[in-house]
Parts: C-alpha cells; sequence; structure tokens
C-alpha cells in the first residue's frame, strides 16, 4: 500500500523522486488501515491535503464510498479540486456559487461517482441537501475530512457556529469511519476541545510549526497616512508578488486605490467581490500578474501560492494565531519571503468592535425568543424585522446562534423559523469565557509586537509547539531591518490623498420589502428617486473624520469643512445636471447646526439657500433604528417640505451624517413631489459600519 501512496504523490506533485514529508505516509496509514480517527497539526504548506486526497483514493480502490471533506472556504475548495484531479480523484462541490449543476452532480453522487464531496459547514444546515444528497449516501462514506478543525472549537481563533453542525452529523455515520481534522493553528487548549468534540479515540500527529523562511519584522507606525507612504516606497522593492492584509474592506479599497496612484500594480480583495471576480484576482496573483492582492481576511484559509515573496499587515491582527495564518501563506517554496507587521493607532478601536459584535446580546436573543413565542407559528425573517428594532446582521446572528444550541431553542422550516419547546437559557459564562479569551489574545499580540526576542519562537511557542526555537532569520535575531522610515511628503500626500476621496451616497431603489411609506412601496419610481450622492469622508477616517467628530461636539462645523466640501462638490465630484440651489436635513435637537453649515456652503459655491423643510415632530436619532423597517416607520410623518418654497431647479440635501440613507430617501422623494428638479443628497460624514471581510 505504500508504494502505491508514493506513486499517487509523485503523480500529484509532478515529480519521480518526491518523498512524503514525516508524518504524511503515517497519517495515511491510520486513516487506511486502521479506519482511525487523527487530528493532523501541521503548519501550512505541509501538504495536509495530500494526506486526505491519497487516503480517499486508496479507501475508494479498496471499495469504500466517497468522501466528504468540509471545508471553509471557497477559493480552498477550487484549489482543492484541481489538486486532486491530478491523481485520478474526483472531487465535486456543492455550494452557493454552481446552483445551474447541482441536478447533475447530485445524480454523479447518488450513483458513485464522485469520490470526494466538498462542502462548506453551511451546508450542514441545508434542509434540501440534507434530505437528498447527504443521507441516500450516509451509510456509504468511506471518509470524513474536517479541514482547518480549529474552527470547530469555541476557543478557536477562527471559530464558525456552523460547524457545530458536524458533530450531530458525525454521530448519524458509521462508527468505525475514519476521521481526519487538519489544522495548523492550533494549540493545546484548541487540541484538547477538537478531541471532545470528535472523540476519545482521535490521535494527534503534530509537527514542528517554524517557517524557516519567513523574515518576519514588526514596525509600528501609528498614522495610517504614514504606513501608506512606507508601503509605497518599499512594495517595489519586495521579492515576487504577495498580499498586504488590512482590517476592513474600506481601507482594502482606499489602500488598493493609493497604491495604484503610486504606479504599483495592486488590486482589492475581498468579500463584497462577486465570486468570478475573486477567483479572477486569486488567478492573477497565482500568475505573478499583480505585485500585490490588498486583501481582508476572505483571502485567507487555504489559499496556496508556494512561491508568495511576502505578507505584509496594514494593522494588526486580532490574535497571533491570526497572524500566524496569515503570514505562513509566504515562502512556502522559497527560500526567502518577507513577513512585515505594520500596526497604527486605530487598531485596538476595530479589534475591539470585532470582540464586542462576535456574540448577539442577552437583549437581542431574548427580543426573538420573545417574537417567535408570541407568534406561535412559523414567522419568516421579514416579518421579525419589522417587529423588532435590530439591524439584520444581527437578526440574522441571533438566529444562526439559537439554531446551533444543542438542544435548539429555535428551528428554521424552509423560509421561516418557529419556537421550540426547549428550555434554554443564554449561555452567558461560556460567552463571557470566549470573550475573555479574545481580550487575553490581543494582549499576547501586543506583546508579540513588543518582544525584543525570536519573533518566530514567540509565534511558535503561542501554538504550544514542542520544537519552539530562536529561528535565527527575523529582524530580532538578526539585528537587520527594512525599518520604519518614511518620506514625509509622500505621507502627506497620502493624507491629502485620503480627503480626497469619494465616497458616494448610493440612492436607494425600493422600499423595505413588505413595509410602505405613506402608501408606497416595492420600487421606488425614477422620478421619485435621490441622485447618488457624495460624503466629505467616513466617521473616524484620518481625513476629515476627526473635524467632524469636533463639530458636532461643539455645536459648529470649522470653515475648513466648507471649502473641503466645494472642493469635492466642484472639482471630483461635479454632479449633473448642476445644483442651483442648497438646502438642509433640519433637526429638533441642533437647530442652527446645519442650517449655519449649509448656508456657509451655498454662499462659497455662489448658491441661494433655501429652508423648505421642517422637522415636524421629534423623532428617535436615526442610528439608534436598526433595520429599514424600523427606520422607515421613524421617518413617517417627521417632515413636511414647504412646496412654495421649492425651486424646480436641480438641489444639493445637506446632512452631517448619512448612515442608512432613509432620511436623504424620503426627503428627496418629499422634495421631488412638491416639484423640485433632481436631488443631490450631500454629508459631511458616513457613519456605516464596515464589516471587515
Amino acid at each position: 500500500m505504500k508504494e502505491r501512496a508514493l506513486q499517487l504523490l509523485r503523480t500529484a506533485v509532478g515529480s519521480p523522486g518526491a518523498q512524503f514529508h514525516p508524518g504524511q505516509w503515517e497519517a495515511i496509514e491510520e486513516l487506511v488501515k486502521r479506519r482511525g480517527r487523527l487530528l493532523v497539526v501541521q503548519r501550512t504548506g505541509w501538504g495536509k491535503s495530500i494526506v486526505y486526497f491519497i487516503a480517499a483514493k486508496l479507501l475508494r480502490e479498496q471499495g469504500s464510498g466517497c468522501a466528504l471533506l468540509i471545508s471553509p472556504l471557497l477559493a480552498l475548495m477550487r484549489n482543492q479540486i484541481e489538486a486532486a484531479e491530478r491523481i485520478g480523484v474526483r472531487a465535486e462541490t456543492i455550494n452557493s456559487t454552481n446552483t445551474d449543476d447541482w441536478p447533475k452532480l447530485e445524480t454523479a453522487l447518488l450513483a458513485g461517482k464522485i469520490d470526494v464531496l466538498l462542502i462548506s459547514p453551511e451546508r450542514l444546515g441545508n434542509e434540501e441537501f440534507m434530505t437528498r444528497c447527504l443521507l441516500p449516501v450516509a451509510a456509504r462514506i468511506g471518509l470524513l475530512v474536517v479541514d482547518e478543525a480549529h474552527c470547530i472549537s469555541d476557543w478557536g481563533h477562527d471559530f464558525r457556529p456552523d460547524y457545530r453542525r458536524i458533530v450531530r452529523i458525525l454521530r448519524s455515520l458509521p462508527r468505525n469511519l475514519p476521521v481526519l481534522a487538519t489544522t495548523a493553528t492550533a494549540n493545546d487548549r484548541v487540541v484538547a476541545d477538537i478531541k471532545v468534540q470528535l472523540g476519545p479515540t482521535l490521535e494527534t500527529l503534530r509537527g514542528p510549526l517554524v517557517r524557516e523562511s519567513l523574515h518576519l519584522e514588526n514596525i509600528r507606525i501609528p498614522s495610517q497616512s504614514a504606513r501608506m507612504a512606507w508601503l509605497a516606497e518599499r512594495l517595489p522593492q519586495m521579492p515576487g508578488s504577495g498580499i498586504v492584509y488590512t482590517l476592513t474592506v474600506r481601507d482594502a479599497e482606499h489602500l488598493t486605490a493609493w497604491l495604484q496612484l503610486r504606479g504599483i500594480n495592486a488590486r482589492a480583495y475581498h468579500a463584497d467581490r462577486e465570486d468570478p471576480e475573486r477567483r479572477e484576482l486569486e488567478g492573477m496573483l497565482l500568475r505573478n500578474e499583480v505585485k500585490a492582492l490588498v486583501a481582508t481576511v476572505a483571502l485567507g484559509m487555504g489559499f496556496d501560492k508556494p512561491d508568495l515573496g511576502f505578507v505584509i499587515h496594514f494593522q494588526r491582527p486580532a490574535s497571533v494565531v491570526h497572524y500566524y495564518q496569515q503570514v505562513g501563506r509566504a515562502g512556502r517554496a522559497i527560500g526567502s519571503a518577507h513577513g512585515v507587521l505594520l500596526s497604527g493607532a486605530e487598531d485596538d478601536e476595530i479589534a475591539d468592535y470585532f470582540i464586542r459584535t462576535a456574540f448577539p446580546t442577552v437583549d437581542e436573543v431574548q427580543a426573538v425568543l420573545r417574537a417567535l413565542e408570541a407568534a406561535r407559528t412559523l414567522v419568516n425573517r421579514n416579518a421579525l424585522q419589522r417587529a423588532l428594532n435590530v439591524r439584520p446582521s444581527k437578526l440574522d446572528k441571533s438566529l444562526k446562534f439559537l439554531s446551533l444550541e444543542s438542544p435548539a431553542p429555535v428551528q428554521r422550516d424552509g423560509s421561516g423559523f418557529v419556537r421550540t419547546a426547549v428550555r434554554w437559557e443564554m449561555p452567558v459564562e461560556r460567552i463571557e469565557k470566549i470573550t475573555l479569551l479574545r481580550r487575553q489574545e490581543q494582549a499576547r499580540m501586543n506583546a508579540y509586537l513588543a518582544t525584543p526576542g525570536c519573533l518566530m519562537q514567540f509565534l511558535s511557542e503561542e501554538l504550544n509547539d514542542p520544537d519552539a526555537a530562536r529561528c535565527g532569520k527575523c529582524a530580532n535575531c538578526t539585528g537587520k531591518r527594512l525599518g520604519a522610515a518614511y518620506s514625509r511628503d509622500l505621507a502627506e500626500e497620502a493624507a491629502r490623498f485620503l480627503e480626497s476621496l469619494n465616497q458616494p451616497i448610493e440612492p436607494r431603489k425600493m422600499w423595505p420589502a413588505g413595509a410602505s411609506f405613506e402608501d408606497q412601496h416595492g420600487r421606488i419610481a425614477d422620478a421619485r428617486r435621490a441622485q447618488e450622492g457624495r460624503a466629505l469622508c467616513h466617521w473616524g477616517d484620518d481625513s476629515f473624520g476627526d473635524v467632524v467628530r469636533d463639530g458636532k461636539r461643539d455645536g459648529h462645523f470649522a470653515d475648513r469643512l466648507v471649502g473641503a466640501s466645494v472642493e469635492l462638490i466642484r472639482g471630483r465630484w461635479r454632479p449633473r445636471p448642476k445644483p442651483e440651489w442648497v438646502t438642509c436635513v433640519p433637526s429638533r435637537r441642533h437647530a442652527k447646526l446645519m442650517p449655519d453649515f449649509a448656508r456657509r456652503l451655498a454662499a462659497t459655491l455662489g448658491l441661494p439657500f433655501v429652508e423648505c423643510i421642517e422637522k415636524t415632530q421629534d423623532t428617535e436619532p436615526q442610528k439608534t433604528r436598526q433595520n429599514s423597517f424600523q427606520q422607515v416607520e421613524n421617518l413617517e410623518n417627521a417632515f413636511t417640505v414647504d412646496a412654495k418654497a421649492v425651486r424646480a431647479y436641480p438641489v444639493l440635501l445637506v446632512d452631517d451624517m448619512v448612515d442608512s440613507r432613509w432620511t436623504f430617501t424620503v426627503l428627496a422623494w418629499k422634495l421631488l413631489e412638491a416639484g423640485s428638479g433632481p436631488v443631490f443628497p450631500f454629508a459631511l460624514a458616513d457613519s456605516s459600519a464596515d464589516d471587515g471581510e
């Protein structure tokens, strides 16, 4: 059997002299010969996929059924399918991007023609998939593979609630089924938890985690514009192509635009990109057609480019384990690669946000349960949104959290949810422990930034690597540093670039599903819809974010904001048809703030300012309304427009903040109904959230 396995290995890697890495054959033998359960903890690039594809092939040749591979990312699935084809394994995936292929894949699966089926853990929550695909072949499954197995643990740095479904599925599969769990980033605590989840017979195969090719360096540069200058100067000097990681989608887009302006071939990669575009971007990086992908964690687990020359972090990741996993993308099959961790003033604020929002709150969960209990029947998501003042993302998080508890107090049935008879209490203690752990991980990340010792040894020890030792290659070991120096002139240019960024305000095109505004529902008619608008900055940004914040606090917006707004409107935006008058969104709480600013803005633009909108009743701040149903309802009867004062020409509608865009949507509708020309929204700051993926 070993000779056959070696033959498959050499075919897979395209080398007639290839040999197994230490531990690879032992893992294959444990699965195929002894039908055991095995956790493999090995560094990225060790070849975990080789183990499970060769094991699946050997088991199929012995008459076993299809292997089921549970994998967290589509990018990972694509790479795995290509690897499987080289050794004659037919690997297929059923996911949200290939729905047209589902019927033929289902037929092939039931006919036993698929060797490895790759799915995401979320697919296990799809009743149709479970009924039509998995349950009919469950008794014949030859191997279960749980890739990136740290996601199964509450304590894992990338815990994904849907991984809990795996434990339930495992109970319904044959007891002698070989199981392989793989990860590169599990410390002792996570390994122990995985054993609890997958069974006491789980054996662990662990290897050294030191990446000998990586030259690590930590550089603290608090200002974003200064880090942008550093990158513009240093990226062209980096070997080959690589990845620059950011914590938010917005930073990925802004940093990419800046690097492109400096003549660097960079592209932005994040979860907001459509799947075909992400696939093309991955291909460009694999073919060295770009210098760098500026990416969020959407380009993470499983992306495999052996000759990646560098990984640079624009901001500090949430934990040492996150950092090890991401920087480990570099230098897998080359002698030398750079891993540079930049860190800035905003890092703690971003990390705190992700920690605070990791779990739904007790109030959010209880509100969902009360709504379901009151309904006493199946309730769809839209009805829950109408009943609850909660953001759609938070509602989804609460519903998923409740449906994945065991036993679950909420079940999904088709398009709706129902409260079960299960008596349940919020696991507050468990959540508090995990939140405390995340805080401790954040502290350890700060300790990594400050350590004078070997950087690779620090990372390895955090992962409980028994072979952790000084690498002799990092900046702390050698004293050779890229350093924090950057051009002051270039940093000032980067600051001006941030100030000049366009922040589009996309017009709303539909009223909330199932809701209406003044008997309007469905699609917003073109003749009553706002034009695309602009915001001067994003709240809290290095550019004008702090200036806007100070103005809100002091009750007066600085003249600097007037000048910057005029420069944006006349120079970079240039709305067409050109606005011929200005009005503003009034406030009963701060009656003079916006009229004062809008009047000064209009005067500088050489346009008349017309106060034609009146706030007729107090409303809750739109920021406190958490979804479109609540936001539109909050605006019902809140404003009146003086039709006699409205001018039949294009108008600039000014507000201090924009988040949901419903205030602009409603007032544009009212202005247009009153006879105004096209309405162009303008806000000083966009305060909408960035989910970071």
